[in-house]
């Protein structure tokens, strides 16, 4: 499996529309209203952003709003702790598949990869993986880096890539930092090409997101997503 190919910071440089084909617009604030929601799909849908990245309970409201487009409604699983059992992932990744999720972003079990039991993360990633790709879905495994040592971060990258995962993901952006440029090259070099690297957690502006695109990642998560392509060249278009 070959994950697809990042835009060169230089062809965003030229063409904002490369910058906003990787990001995937994000609003997973608890208190994120149906408006809000609706106006993340307005803006997902006129900037040809890959994806809205939104919290289980707003996919059917996402999947209505942007049928007809080229949009991905993405969700979050196990989110923010990643504390869930695996029974409890397996059925919330259930849920939103059927809901219309074509993207799950799953908090991989933080204390137990700091614990040693590569067997439980591995079986749990390796679960959601086959249950993603029989729905011909992704998975993306978010590591929550800020947590983990660089040992743990080596780690973590290489069960899920034993484990068929699309993605490994910096973090969720809800811990005490989000992504780093070295967690980005760290985590691309245990990967290879083989999966992809999502930078997420902290990505504001144009220079943050052509930082993680020059380290190595091919997805970025952000909310700031309109004022990133903006900066980049992109018209008003809403």
């Amino acid at each position: 499996m070959k994950t697809a190919v990042a835009p060169t910071v230089a062809a965003i440089e030229q063409d904002w529309r490369a910058a906003a084909r990787i990001i995937d617009h994000t609003l997973l604030k608890p208190e994120a209203t149906r408006d809000q929601i609706s106006k993340l799909c307005n803006e997902a849908a006129a900037y040809g952003f890959c994806s809205v990245m939104v919290n289980p309970s707003n996919i059917a409201q996402c999947a209505a709003e942007l049928r007809g487009t080229h949009v991905i409604v993405g969700t979050v699983i196990g989110f923010p702790l990643g504390a869930t059992t695996s029974t409890a992932k397996l059925a919330e990744a259930s849920d939103a598949l059927r809901l219309g999720a074509r993207e799950l972003d799953m908090v991989l079990n933080i204390g137990a990869l700091r614990s040693g039991d590569r067997d439980l993360v591995q079986v749990e990633m390796k679960s959601l993986s086959v249950l993603a790709h029989r729905h011909h879905a992704k998975l993306k495994v978010i590591l929550e880096t800020a947590l983990l040592s660089t040992e743990q971060k080596i780690l973590a990258c290489q069960l899920a890539a034993a484990a068929h995962v699309d993605f490994v993901k910096t973090s969720t952006g809800f811990a005490s930092a989000g992504a780093t440029v070295d967690d980005v090259v760290l985590m691309r070099g245990v990967v290879g090409n083989e999966i992809g690297v999502k930078a997420a957690g902290g990505i504001r502006t144009s220079s943050d997101l052509l930082a993680m695109v020059d380290a190595g990642a091919n997805r970025v998560g952000a909310s700031a997503s309109v004022a990133i392509v903006r900066e980049l060249g992109a018209p008003n278009l809403l």
